[in-house]
């Protein structure tokens, strides 16, 4: 559903790699200024250079949120805020390791609202934000307590911001496995597609695809979206 989105100011929060990458490169294409953030200046020099587009880099590290506002104020203004950003944790309660817990906590809940709150004041009248969280919080695994945490935070974030930011539109999606992204391509995910009503993986075009919709549908508002092929139907 891609179109024109030329004038536009967008912001992608861990835009260097996999979906993120993908949502910069998409909306670059289509007109939108895009400011793409990594943890350090090289990733984002890097993710620049490979893109190119026009793009901007930042470093931004969201598990450090005294930094974020400094780290953003070179951003003018701001149509479409995409937070994507997310460090991956497989923390058992055998093993559990407090400051990788803590880190994460803090870059998924006070990282992605200090990020609005800090662009708030530059967030255009028609701004739309998007965050990312996850289905782990509904469908959970042996080390996923961090991950499932934060990612059902992130359905009381898009509920709260809705509601407090309004009529800037809020919403959420909650990808199941994307099978061709970096993480997933290549492993074993038989079990998860034989459950899964579409009898396949959702991919990275679809992710950015239902981010679009997200971005460009005016009605939408205070939805968390789940893009998983039917998987938690069954």
């Amino acid at each position: 559903m891609s179109e024109s989105r030329a004038g536009r100011i967008a912001v992608v929060l861990g835009g260097t790699q996999g979906i993120g990458k993908e949502i910069v490169k998409t909306l670059a294409a289509n007109g939108t200024t895009v400011y793409l953030s990594g943890r350090t200046q090289d990733s984002a020099n890097a993710a620049v250079e490979e893109i190119g587009q026009g793009t901007i880099g930042l470093a931004v590290d969201l598990a450090m949120p005294e930094t974020i506002a400094d780290a953003l104020s070179s951003v003018p203004s701001v149509d479409d805020l995409i937070i994507v950003a997310i460090e991956r944790d497989a923390n058992t309660l055998a093993n559990y390791d407090i400051a990788a817990a803590v880190r994460l906590v803090t870059l998924k809940l006070v990282g992605y609202t200090e990020a609005v709150h800090a662009l708030r004041g530059r967030l255009t009248p028609q701004a739309s934000i998007v965050l990312f969280g996850g289905l782990a919080t509904l469908r959970p695994y042996p080390g996923s307590t961090t991950v499932s945490t934060v990612n059902g935070g992130i359905v009381g974030i898009v509920n709260s911001l809705a509601t407090e930011l309004a009529p800037i539109r809020v919403n959420a999606i909650h990808p199941g496995i994307i099978g061709d992204s970096p993480f997933w391509e290549g492993k074993d995910n038989s079990p998860v597609i034989n459950r899964t009503p579409l009898g396949r993986l959702v991919t990275m075009a679809e992710i950015v695809d239902s981010v679009e919709f997200l971005l460009s549908n005016t009605g939408i508002n205070g939805v968390n979206l789940a893009v998983d092929g039917g998987w938690l139907l069954k």
